[in-house]
C-alpha cells in the first residue's frame, strides 16, 4: 500500500470520526434542548403565565438553527453555534436558576417595565406594571418598595408610607425603607412620628448619616437643642469630615449658649467647606460676644462675600468701627449696608443707640415701602433663627467690661459649657452693683 494510500486512509477515519462526533453533539443538544423546552412549556401552563412565551420563542430560534444543521448538512460557524446554545438551554436555564434564587419571571418582567416607565415619567404605566405584580403576589417586597416610589413620586404620602410599611414588613433590614417613612412623615407635620422612628432606626444604624440629619434638624425645628447636639456628636463619630454635622451642631450650641464649643463646631465647619460663609458670620458674632473685635472684623469681611449676609455683615462692620472710634469708616460701612438693603438696616440703625454719633451723616431713604421686596434667601429657619440669637446676645454682652467675658470663659471652661444664660449672667452682675 502506498503512501498516499494510508493517508487517504488517515484522512478518511478522521472525517468519519469527526461527522460521528458532530452527530452525537447534535443528538445530545437535540435531546436537552428539547427537554428544556417541553419543561418551560410546562412551568407557563402551570403558573398560568404568558411571559415565557417570549422564553420558547427564543427557545424554538435555538432548536431551529440546530435542526437546520442537521438537515442540510452544513455546518455552522461559530456566531451561529453560539447563539444556538444561548438561545435553546443557557437562557432558559439561566431564567429557571434566577426564578429559584430571586423572583418569578412575571415580576422580573414587570419590575423592569416599571423602572423603564419611570425613567421616562410615566407613572400610570409604572404603576399598572406593579399592580399586577401584586395582584398575583402579595409578598413581593420588590413590588411594594417599588410602587411606594412611584406614590412618592406622585405626591401620594400616605400611599407612599403604606407600601414602604409593607416593604419593611416583608424585610425587617430595609433600613432606606425605615428611613423614608420617617421623611415622608415629616413631611406631613408628624415630626415626633418621624423622631421616634429615627431613634429606632439610629439605635440599629447609628451610622445612616441621614437619619442624623433629619432627626438632628426635627430636634432644632422643636428647640430640642440638647438632643440634637447629642444626635449631631453620634453621628460625627462615623462622618467626622461632615460639613453639615459640624456646621449644625455649631447652631445647636449655638441656642444652648454655648458659644465655646459652637465656636470650635463652625470652625471645623469652614475649614472642611472653605466657602462656608454663613459659619463665618457665625464666628464674626462670636468674637464679638467675647470682645475680640479684630477677628470679628475679618471674619464678617470675609463673609459679605455671601450676597444674602453682606448687608448685615457691613452693618456689623459699622458698628465695630464705633467700637474702635474711627466714625468715617462706619459712616461708609453703613451707608453700603442701607444701599443693599435700605428698609432692613434703617430700622436696625434707628434702634441701636450705638449710631447716635453719626446718625446725621448716615442719608436716611424717605420712603423705604416703595423698595424692593427681599429675595428669597438660602438660609433655613434655623440657620436665621441662631444668627438672630448671636446677633443679640452681641448687643447684649456688648454693656459688659472685658473682666466680665473673661469671667464668663472660665466659667464655660470650669463646667464644660455655659453656666447659666448670658441674659441671667447679666442680671446677676445688675443686682450685684445695686446692692
Amino acid at each position: 500500500m502506498t503512501k498516499n494510500e494510508i493517508k487517504y486512509i488517515k484522512m478518511k477515519i478522521k472525517t468519519e470520526i469527526g461527522v460521528n462526533k458532530m452527530v452525537i453533539e447534535q443528538l445530545i443538544f437535540t435531546f436537552i434542548s428539547f427537554a428544556i423546552f417541553v419543561y418551560m412549556f410546562f412551568r407557563m401552563i402551570k403558573n398560568n403565565d404568558t411571559a415565557y412565551v417570549i422564553i420558547l420563542i427564543l427557545e424554538a430560534i435555538g432548536i431551529t438553527l440546530n435542526f437546520a444543521e442537521v438537515l442540510f448538512g452544513v455546518k455552522l460557524n461559530m456566531l451561529f453555534v453560539i447563539i444556538k446554545y444561548i438561545l435553546a438551554c443557557l437562557l432558559p436555564i439561566g431564567i429557571v436558576i434566577l426564578e429559584k434564587r430571586i423572583m418569578p419571571l412575571y415580576e422580573m418582567i414587570n419590575l423592569s417595565k416599571a423602572k423603564i416607565y419611570m425613567a421616562f415619567g410615566n407613572t400610570k404605566k409604572a404603576k399598572q406594571a406593579l399592580l399586577y405584580i401584586l395582584n398575583r403576589n402579595q409578598e413581593s417586597y420588590q413590588a411594594h418598595k417599588k410602587l411606594a416610589e412611584v406614590y412618592e413620586a406622585e405626591g401620594g404620602m400616605r400611599r407612599a408610607i403604606d407600601e414602604y410599611v409593607q416593604a419593611i414588613d416583608l424585610n425587617k433590614k430595609d433600613y432606606n425603607s425605615y428611613y423614608k417613612v420617617a421623611e415622608l412623615l415629616n413631611d406631613l407635620d408628624k415630626g415626633q412620628e418621624a423622631a421616634q422612628m429615627l431613634f429606632n432606626l439610629l439605635e440599629k444604624q447609628p451610622q445612616m448619616y441621614d437619619a442624623s440629619i433629619l432627626l438632628g434638624e426635627i430636634l432644632i425645628n422643636n428647640e430640642s437643642y440638647k438632643e440634637a447636639a447629642k444626635v449631631y456628636q453620634d453621628a460625627l463619630r462615623y462622618n467626622p469630615l461632615s460639613y453639615d454635622l459640624n456646621y449644625n451642631l455649631g447652631i445647636a450650641y449655638t441656642m444652648l449658649n454655648d458659644f465655646q464649643n459652637a465656636k470650635i463646631c463652625y470652625e471645623k465647619a469652614a475649614e472642611i467647606n472653605s466657602l462656608a460663609y454663613n459659619s463665618k458670620y457665625s464666628l464674626a458674632e462670636i468674637a464679638l460676644i467675647y470682645k475680640d473685635l479684630e477677628e470679628a472684623k475679618q471674619k464678617f469681611l470675609e463673609a459679605i462675600e455671601e450676597e444674602e449676609l453682606s448687608a448685615d455683615g457691613y452693618y456689623e462692620l459699622a458698628k465695630i468701627s464705633l467700637l474702635q472710634g474711627d466714625k468715617d469708616t462706619a459712616i461708609k460701612y453703613v451707608n453700603i449696608a442701607i444701599d443693599i438693603n435700605s428698609k432692613k438696616i434703617v430700622a436696625k440703625v434707628k434702634k441701636d443707640p450705638i449710631f447716635i454719633p453719626i446718625i446725621a451723616k448716615i442719608p436716611m431713604p424717605f420712603n423705604l415701602e416703595n423698595t424692593l421686596e427681599e429675595k428669597e434667601g438660602k438660609l433655613e429657619e434655623k440657620e436665621l433663627k441662631a444668627k438672630a440669637h448671636l446677633e443679640e446676645m452681641a448687643d447684649i454682652t456688648r454693656s459688659l467690661s472685658y473682666a466680665d467675658i473673661q469671667l464668663l470663659n472660665k466659667r464655660e471652661e470650669k463646667h464644660g459649657k455655659s453656666a447659666m444664660k448670658i441674659q441671667e449672667y447679666e442680671q446677676e452682675k445688675e443686682r450685684d452693683d445695686f446692692q
